[in-house]
């Protein structure tokens, strides 16, 4: 099974870093982030990889060009999210599912328990909804009276798109050849209401490396040994 990763993207939000590299080749402890996405789905045994590229893709194929079972695939600089998975279409089996997850953010989903649960609700696409951790406390207010203060806590309240994604191939019909096709928006948007989109809840960890402070966050984790998603 087939596992599709989203690294195409400019990552202006790691402007410090992504001025000479693509975000996916960021390093957090010894190896790039996208290192350690394939690393954690290896670990439950999936070892066909997908990468599919954009900005600056050279740097990404020179990184991974003696590796087996990753391809490489430059998708266009210019290409949104919908626009890349599509490109990919010709590489994905008919009858196969395949994952699909971003390039920049680490979990310790259980990624076989992930695709439990998709071929249990036979539905086109699976996401894996998550609760982001909240950077700052919470204070409610009558007038200017504080009535309530609430530190920070481990989890957010709400549910948010974690990538992690379980899709079958009948997923390529929701998306257009257009280059400005955003995965997130009409597919995703036309799936749920054809009743075609799961979520799969996941608790515990997951993290996003989308600025500066998110990388000093997740190195911090790799060197006091507690990063849940090295196993």
């Amino acid at each position: 099974m087939k596992t599709v990763i989203l690294c195409g993207g400019l990552g202006t939000r790691l402007a410090e870093e992504t001025d000479k590299i693509p975000k996916p080749i960021v390093k957090i402890g010894k190896i790039p982030i996208i290192h350690h996405i394939i690393n954690y789905y290896k670990f439950f045994g999936f070892n066909e990889f997908i990468l599919c590229t954009g900005y600056k893709h050279k740097k990404i194929f020179e990184y991974f060009k003696n590796y087996k079972n990753i391809k490489v695939v430059n998708t266009g600089l210019n290409s949104q999210t919908g626009a890349r998975i599509k490109k990919i279409k010709k590489f994905i089996d008919k009858k196969e599912n395949f994952f699909m997850t971003y390039g920049d953010g680490v979990s310790d989903i259980n990624i076989k328990l992930l695709l439990k649960f998709h071929l249990k609700h036979k539905r086109v696409a699976t996401l894996s909804a998550v609760r982001p951790i909240p950077r700052f406390g919470k204070i409610t207010l009558r007038g200017s009276k504080i009535i309530k203060f609430e530190e920070k806590s481990p989890m957010g309240e709400g549910w948010i798109n974690g990538g992690f994604f379980v899709l079958n191939y009948k997923v390529f019909d929701y998306i257009s050849n257009k280059e400005d096709c955003i995965f997130e928006k009409e597919p995703l948007q036309d799936l749920s209401k054809n009743s075609q989109l799961m979520a799969f809840k996941h608790n515990k960890f997951w993290h996003p490396m989308d600025t500066l402070r998110d990388k000093r966050y997740l190195n911090s984790l790799i060197k006091s040994k507690k990063a849940p998603w090295i196993k």
